[in-house]
């Protein structure tokens, strides 16, 4: 019986996004790799905000002995030091991609929440680690690593639909809202993109040049292979049009996590973003066989 487990590692690359993006990007830059921690557990994920001059990292922590991600914080003072790591989101199902945002006043979170069936808007009740759900979103599907964006005096969600590993990986869906607390609308062309290699989104959008370019996964090869930037020349509610730039994939100072890379976050002159490694080898199987067991419990 075969067995992988994808393992993701956090970096820290000083420079802005659009110089992080382009080809050899990351390579250029001065990167901090966080520590991998235990085996079979790993960050992914990363969002970031800047308070008071400490960087705030929001990301995924997974454990494969549960299989239920929570959203954890850690605190870099100055940006620098690591001072202080804890878990601040945790619900009944699996939580990723805590996409967090400053808008109106507040501080809110997108996290990727599709197996409780809905999409959940959380809002900062003490930032940063008190967390209160907002507003459930009505949408065409449960939303899969929801991105949200201002574009022409409108809010704009960018996500991929639930279903089948093909639409998961290969489609991309939109809505907007002339409030964020909605009504959404979704888009009547959804989905305004299919393909594997440029549609679910895989960090902050920001705008360059005039043009919005929205990070997109390339999973033609695996999930999570590398990051595509998605240049959109149209975006209406009625009209989409895109294409897709070349790959960003791991830099040489990744070493064995050079398989993927899902996420690409913009927080100041500093970017976020993850990589992967394939374990292959037999404890990956024995931790699943345990988790069947009833040996771990989330």
């Amino acid at each position: 019986m075969s067995w992988r487990s994808d393992i993701w590692r956090i970096g820290l690359a000083t420079t802005p996004i659009a110089a992080a993006a382009q080809p050899g990007g990351l390579d250029r830059a001065e990167i901090r790799w966080l520590d991998p921690g235990p085996a079979f557990t790993f960050l992914a994920d990363p969002f970031g905000l800047w308070r008071d001059g400490d960087l705030h990292l929001f990301a995924e922590a997974y454990d494969y002995r549960t299989r239920h991600g929570v959203i954890d914080r850690l605190r870099f003072a100055g940006g620098v030091e690591l001072v202080e790591r804890r878990t601040v989101l945790r619900e009944p199902w699996h939580l990723s991609y805590p996409f967090v945002f400053e808008a109106e006043g507040e501080t809110w979170m997108a996290p990727e929440a599709h197996r409780s069936g809905r999409f959940t808007l959380y809002r900062a009740a003490a930032f940063p680690d008190r967390w209160e759900a907002a507003a459930s979103l009505e949408l065409d599907t449960p939303a899969i690593d929801p991105t949200i964006f201002r574009h022409d005096g409108l809010w704009w969600l960018a996500y991929a639909p639930s279903g089948p590993q093909s639409a998961k990986q290969g489609r991309l869906h939109l809505a907007w809202a002339s409030d964020l607390m909605g009504p959404w609308t979704t888009h009547p062309g959804n989905p305004v993109r299919v393909d594997r290699s440029s549609s679910r989104p895989g960090g902050t959008p920001f705008r360059f040049e005039g043009v919005v370019h929205l990070p997109v996964q390339d999973c033609s090869r695996t999930y999570g292979g590398g990051i595509r930037l998605l240049r959109i020349s149209d975006l209406t509610p009625d009209r989409f049009e895109a294409d897709a730039g070349p790959p960003t994939i791991p830099p040489a100072s990744a070493g064995v996590y050079h398989e993927g890379l899902h996420t690409l976050s913009a927080c100041g002159d500093i970017t976020l973003f993850d990589v992967k490694r394939i374990d292959r080898s037999p404890g990956g199987l024995a931790i699943d066989l345990g988790r069947r067991m009833g040996r771990w419990r989330v």
